[in-house]
C-alpha cells in the first residue's frame, strides 16, 4: 500500500474555502493514496461513509471500494445488463446519486476512430440494499434497477433547448476532435434533477450542461428524457470532466476537451447567471482527473485519477493485469 502525505496548507486553505468547508485550520488532505485493481477510473459516487464505487471507462463492471484500503471489496459486472459482453465497454463516464439510487452515463460519443458505437448509448442505475455480509465486506449489495435506457442521444438531438448548439454534426465526430461529442459530467441538483455535463462540443469555448428533468421515469418507466435548460459555463476554454455538489455549490474538474491541456478546479453556485470562480492553488499536475464524489455527512471529497496511461512497472496502466493495475486518490476533508 502507497501513501504519500504532502501538507500543502496553501492549497488546503483555498480548497475549504471553495467547499464552505470554513477554516484551514480543520482541514487536511491526503495527497495520493492508490487504489489497486483498475486503471481508467471515470466516474464515482460514496455509497455511504466508509465505502465508494467506481467505474473504469474500459469496463463494464463498477468497484467498491473502501476508503483507505487498497484492494476493492466488492463489484457488480453489468455486461448483460447494458446488452453487451464484458470486453467491449460501454465507456461509463460519469455518476450521481439521488437517495440510495446512482445513476451512471456513458460517453454517448462515437469510438476513438469516429465509428459509431451503440454499446456506448447507455444511461442506467443501481441501488444499494442492505444484507448481512462477513465483517470484511459491506453491509450492503449494489444492484441494477429498471432498465437501461439508450435514447438520450436521440433525445438531445431532439431537445428545443440545445438546437443552437448542432449537437447532431457533433454526434458524427470522434469525441476529442474538435467540435465531437463527449459526455463525462453527471451531478444531482438539491431539487432531484440532474446536470448532464459535456466535456466536448464547448460552443464558444464555454463548457455546456443541460438539465435532465425527469431521471427517474426514464429508468423506471422508459419514458423519454425530458430536458430542460441549457447552461453554459466559462472554466478557461475547458470542458466539464466531473462535476458534484460539495457543502453549498458545485465543484467541477475542468480538462481540455480534447487529451492534452491542463486541468483546474472551479466552484459554481448552481445559478446559471453567476459565473464559475476559479479555486486557486490548485495543481492537478501529474494527475489526470476524471472523477469527483463527495465524502457523506462531511464537507470533504475525493477525486480519482484516469491513470490509464500512467506507467506503472515500466509499462502502460492499462496493458497490465489487473492485480497490477491501480489509479490515484486525492482526497480533501475537513
Amino acid at each position: 500500500m502507497e501513501l504519500k502525505r504532502t501538507l500543502i496548507w496553501t492549497t488546503l486553505w483555498v480548497l475549504a474555502g471553495a467547499a464552505g468547508m470554513g477554516a484551514s485550520s480543520n482541514a487536511f488532505a491526503r495527497d495520493t493514496f492508490n487504489y489497486r485493481g483498475l486503471c481508467d477510473a471515470s466516474a464515482a459516487v460514496a455509497l455511504d461513509a466508509d465505502h465508494f464505487v467506481v467505474a473504469d471507462d474500459e469496463r463494464n463492471t463498477l468497484v467498491v471500494y473502501r476508503r483507505g484500503q487498497a484492494s476493492a471489496v466488492d463489484k457488480l459486472d453489468v455486461s448483460s445488463f447494458l446488452g453487451t459482453k464484458p470486453d467491449k465497454e460501454s465507456d461509463i463516464e460519469g455518476a450521481a446519486s439521488i437517495g440510495q439510487r446512482t445513476y451512471w452515463v456513458s460517453s454517448h460519443g462515437r469510438n476513438s476512430e469516429g465509428k459509431r458505437q451503440d454499446r456506448r448509448l447507455r444511461f442506467f442505475a443501481t441501488e444499494v440494499i442492505s444484507r448481512a455480509a462477513p465483517p470484511k465486506q459491506p453491509p450492503f449489495k449494489l444492484v441494477t434497477v429498471g432498465k437501461a435506457y439508450s435514447g438520450l442521444l436521440d433525445d438531445l438531438l431532439a431537445a428545443p433547448a440545445l438546437a443552437a448548439f448542432k449537437l447532431a454534426d457533433a454526434a458524427a465526430k470522434a469525441p476529442e476532435a474538435e467540435g465531437g461529442l463527449n459526455i463525462e459530467g453527471l451531478a444531482a441538483t438539491p431539487d432531484g434533477r440532474l446536470l448532464i455535463g459535456f466535456r466536448n462540443p464547448a460552443p464558444n469555448q464555454r463548457a455546456l450542461l443541460v438539465t435532465l428533468e425527469n431521471p427517474k421515469e426514464v429508468i423506471d418507466h422508459g419514458a423519454r428524457a425530458r430536458l430542460g435548460q441549457a447552461i453554459q459555463l466559462d472554466l478557461g476554454r475547458r470542458g466539464i470532466r466531473s462535476i458534484d455538489w460539495v457543502g453549498s455549490a458545485y465543484l467541477i474538474v475542468a480538462g481540455p476537451p480534447a487529451d492534452t491541456g491542463a486541468f483546474a478546479l472551479y466552484r459554481w453556485s448552481g445559478d446559471s447567471g453567476q459565473a464559475p470562480v476559479l479555486v486557486k492553488g490548485v495543481d492537478f499536475k501529474g494527475l489526470h482527473p476524471e472523477a469527483m464524489f463527495a465524502a457523506p455527512g462531511t464537507q470533504g471529497f475525493q477525486v480519482l485519477s484516469d491513470d490509464g496511461q500512467r506507467r506503472r512497472y515500466g509499462i502502460e496502466c492499462k496493458a497490465l493485469p489487473s492485480f497490477r493495475q491501480g489509479f490515484r486518490s486525492w482526497e480533501v476533508v475537513p
